[in-house]
């Protein structure tokens, strides 16, 4: 009996050992390569758990400037560790089968696992089943650094792309960048009727973006070079110009300028959800947004004084307006807040804005009275 018991272990570990393999290799599999959207466990422990620590630090700094340069090295350091956690479950998922099918105590079974994984060959062992395993292992583990190494390329390709858009968008919406910046002037270089392109382009932008920050999960955490620049603001800046020149400017009817908002919003939306954020699954135009109609009116006052041309219904253009925004606004502050977006008016964590940072101010001065 206790022979059978021993064997049924021995079994039990064998399996165990495979299973853990079995699933790291899918893991690493739908991380590195798989392109659609993957939750993957190994992935959000990490990247959740780094991200607790660099909240404790981040919550320290006393500035913007100093979160930022503390946040940058989050998806960074977290990303490095992926490989790192995959290739730690590689070796016990080994050590457990070396143990369960041969002689070996777990301190030699260690052994010979890091030394197949890491292609070592310090510490083999010449029987034929072990040998086999020995060498799956090490094709493993070169697999999963010859997977890094193509991935680490395609991620930095991609954020290049998006950030080529986000400092564009500087030029036109200055800094920080705000959407009745950006009517204004392209209203005072004649070109407030000729935004055909520009829409077109972001519209490509928010495609992709929703393909590739959540493909390419860790994509949305890599901060901007510049800290007052992100791409959750950008999107912002650019849907409430749409949302505000289809709205409140008096022109032409521009469809791309619909269609921008629609691609943007998709994209935010499914972003927001493969992060499971708050999001909007079918919000109505009479929802409440995070704008106020002060806000929306002190937008419109700057544009009559540099001269754009705006529709005499004000009650209307506000309708209209928050129609438009209702269907971005809440994916677009979760956003912001989940990547810790510098401030921005409109377009980031509201709790940033100066009119609130105000208030929490005589809020705290009073407490302390």
């Amino acid at each position: 009996m206790p022979d059978i018991a021993y064997w049924l272990l021995r079994l039990a570990v064998f399996l165990g050992g495979i299973s853990l393999v079995t699933y790291t290799v899918l893991s690493g599999i739908r991380i590195f390569v798989l392109p659609r959207p993957a939750r993957v466990l190994v992935f959000q422990l990490v990247f959740n758990g780094f991200r607790r620590l660099f909240d404790m630090r981040a919550r320290k700094a006393e500035t913007y400037a100093d979160r930022d340069r503390v946040m940058a090295l989050y998806a960074p350091v977290s990303l490095f560790f992926i490989p790192i956690v995959l290739m730690s479950l590689v070796l016990l998922g080994f050590m457990a089968v070396y143990w369960a099918i041969s002689p070996l105590s777990l301190v030699e079974s260690l052994k010979l696992s890091g030394s197949a994984l890491l292609t070592l060959g310090s510490f083999t062992n010449a029987a034929p089943l072990l040998m086999i395993f020995e060498f799956t292992e090490a094709l493993l583990g070169m697999v999963l650094v010859a997977l890094l190494i193509a991935y680490l390329p395609t991620i930095y390709s991609a954020f290049t792309r998006r950030e080529t858009q986000v400092q564009l968008l500087e030029v036109r919406a200055g800094t920080p960048p705000s959407p009745w910046e950006l009517i204004a002037r392209s209203h005072r270089n004649g070109e407030l009727t000729h935004l055909r392109d520009f829409w077109a382009d972001w519209q490509v932008w928010f495609a992709e973006i929703e393909e590739s920050h959540t493909s390419l999960a860790a994509l949305a955490f890599f901060r901007s070079p510049r800290p007052d620049l992100s791409w959750v603001t950008a999107a912002g800046v650019v849907l409430d110009s749409a949302s505000l020149f289809l709205s409140t400017v008096d022109t032409y009817r521009e469809p791309r300028a619909a269609f921008c908002i629609r691609s943007g919003y998709l994209a935010l939306r499914q972003i927001a959800i493969f992060f499971e954020m708050p999001h909007s699954e079918d919000p109505a135009p009479a929802d409440p947004i995070a704008i106020e109609r002060d806000e929306f009116e002190e937008a419109c006052r700057y544009l009559e004084s540099q001269g754009v041309p705006l529709l005499p219904d004000r009650e209307q253009c506000w309708r209209d307006f928050a129609g438009w925004r209702v269907n971005y606004d809440k994916e677009l502050i979760s956003l912001a807040m989940l990547t810790m977006a510098p401030y921005a008016p409109w377009s980031s964590d509201r709790s940033l804005s100066p009119t609130a940072l105000n208030t929490t101010s005589r809020q705290a001065g009073q407490i302390s009275r």
